[in-house]
């Protein structure tokens, strides 16, 4: 199937879901007053594209979530290269990780809040700490996936551990890395967003707060679709990208696969 079968098909999908709301708001099944007519929110949605107050939000909120994701790339990717070529690092890291990773980061914002000296550092930390754990663990199988051989072909050269590295190990898991990287992404956004519920401060989620606290469900709704649109937008542009930066590793994988 061709990808533009598939975005086709995924849009009648959502195209569908919107018409099925909508009959189910219009016939009374669902209240139009507890959840917006489709149509409205759309509007509404449209709407938020020239309200420069929103536009602001977002741009904080995206604006977070950079920061969170290039610093959780700059702590995790070392990290996890290290943990994945000296078993000594990991036998000592793995018990902290894994006691680390299952711990929500909501559950960590009063700390955050307190160690912090504004909001927004908090809610970067706490992008930081969620988006750490998908760039680890997918540079830990990606670090495990390389070819044992091609390593030891580069020893027998006499090339030491950090050519083997950065020759071998890094370029076998870069779209492990990358992978992680689209997956993190996703997290960042969804932890940025969170915070600004529950702690207020500025962007998409301050902005939706407020809507509410005004009865305004349709705005609220509106906002949340950009949210999710937003999300979609920028996995989708990920994941092109690693499609094209890594053809080689799909081949290799589809090989294998047969």
């Amino acid at each position: 199937m061709t990808n533009a079968r598939k975005a086709l098909r995924g849009v009648l999908g959502v195209a569908g879901f919107l018409l099925v709301m909508e009959a189910l708001g219009r016939t009374g099944i669902i209240d139009p007053y507890l959840i917006p007519l489709a149509s409205t929110i759309l509007t509404g949605a449209a709407r938020l594209l020239t309200n420069g107050e929103f536009l602001s939000q977002v741009g904080v909120t995206l604006s977070s979530c950079a920061i969170g994701l290039l610093l959780a790339v700059a702590v995790a990717v070392p990290l996890g290269m290290a943990m994945g070529t000296v078993p000594a690092v990991e036998r000592s890291l793995r018990p902290l990780v894994e006691f680390l990773r299952p711990i929500p980061s909501l559950a960590l914002l009063p700390l955050a809040m307190f160690l912090f000296l504004s909001g927004e550092q908090g809610k970067i930390a706490l992008i930081v700490y969620t988006s750490c754990w998908p760039l680890l663990i997918n540079t830990l199988y990606g670090l495990r996936d390389v070819d044992p051989l091609a390593k030891e072909t580069l020893r027998s050269f006499g090339f030491g551990s950090y050519d083997v590295v950065r020759l071998v190990s890094l370029p076998s898991a870069a779209p492990f890395i990358t992978t992680g990287v689209r997956i993190a992404a996703s997290v960042a956004l969804i932890v940025a967003v969170s915070v600004e519920l529950v702690a207020g401060g500025d962007g998409i989620g301050v902005f939706v707060t407020q809507a509410s606290s005004g009865n305004r469900r349709d705005v609220v709704l509106a906002a949340t679709l950009w949210t999710g649109v937003i999300g979609l937008l920028v996995n989708s542009l990920l994941a092109k990208a690693e499609s094209r930066l890594f053809r080689w590793h799909r081949a290799r994988a589809g090989e294998e696969a047969l």
